[in-house]
């Protein structure tokens, strides 16, 4: 699989325009989503985060958890519970042809420099648009770590060794629903396979499958599992086609003309 990002360009906190229009509708599933009204769950998140610093470790659990529980959690940092896109963190591996492959949530001095230097892969540069030194990586990653968990930035590690970068968000919550159609609750995924030796051996379709599987399996509420690969990109759209993927229309986002591809959580189970 080529290793460049089948996703908005550079990331879901990068629209800096508004294209006129979004590009003609190749299939089924084009809908106007400009009107659409902000999920319940959004909402409900949004008054969490602003009365967060106000609550006491001991009063911001729910019915039934104690406050050692509480207190674990914050002690361990790990993510947010009231998250949007149901605890990533806790997804766990997943067998697959390859190997035992997770999705792990970035910890920023831990992996910066990885990400950093797979950025810089000549290869991926066309792609991400975040090449140049540590620091401009780092704004990419801390923007997503320090928001209201719309979108996780995550290593994918194989067999224990990380091998990709991944970002799993909440399309309809993203610059995104303005330029193609999104249904409420649509999980989108960028990619990066990071080593060179990774690359081009079918790898890509295998972990995107798995990762749309167990997106569907873990978030109840999502129908579809969306991703936006720019339309120079073709071993990247034929990936997300070999990963169960169909092409659902060509949008104009900021920067590029992509192809909207879809994983339905009904046929997935298909060959």
């Amino acid at each position: 699989m080529s290793p460049v990002d089948p996703g908005v360009n550079p990331g879901p906190t990068s629209v800096t325009r508004l294209p006129e229009r979004c590009g003609p509708a190749l299939g089924t599933d084009v809908e106007d989503t400009l009107d659409l009204r902000l999920p319940d769950d959004f909402l409900a998140g949004l008054s969490l985060a602003a009365g967060a610093a106000a609550v006491p470790v001991a009063e911001a659990g729910t019915a039934g958890e104690t406050d050692e529980a509480l207190a674990r959690e914050v002690a361990e940092d790990l993510p947010p519970r009231h998250d949007l896109l149901d605890r990533v963190h806790t997804w766990g591996s997943i067998a697959t042809t390859a190997g035992v492959f997770q999705l792990v949530p970035v910890h920023l001095e831990r992996d910066l420099p990885l990400v950093a230097r797979w950025m810089n892969d000549p290869a991926v540069v066309t792609f991400w648009d975040l090449a140049g030194p540590p620091y401009v990586t780092e704004r990419h990653l801390a923007g997503q770590l320090a928001g209201d968990g719309r979108s996780v930035p995550c290593l994918g590690v194989l067999n224990g060794s990380p091998m990709s970068y991944w970002e799993i968000y909440r399309a309809d919550l993203d610059p995104l629903a303005r330029h193609c159609p999104v249904r409420p609750h649509d999980t989108g995924i960028h990619l990066l396979i990071g080593g060179v030796a990774d690359r081009g051996r079918g790898l890509g379709s295998v972990l995107l499958r798995a990762v749309a599987d167990r997106t569907l399996d873990r978030r109840s509420a999502c129908a579809r599992v969306i991703a936006e690969p720019d339309l120079r990109n073709t071993p990247c759209i034929a990936a997300f086609l070999t990963a169960g993927f169909r092409f659902a229309a060509e949008v104009d986002l900021p920067g590029k003309r992509a192809a909207l591809m879809v994983r339905d959580r009904s046929p997935r189970h298909l060959p």
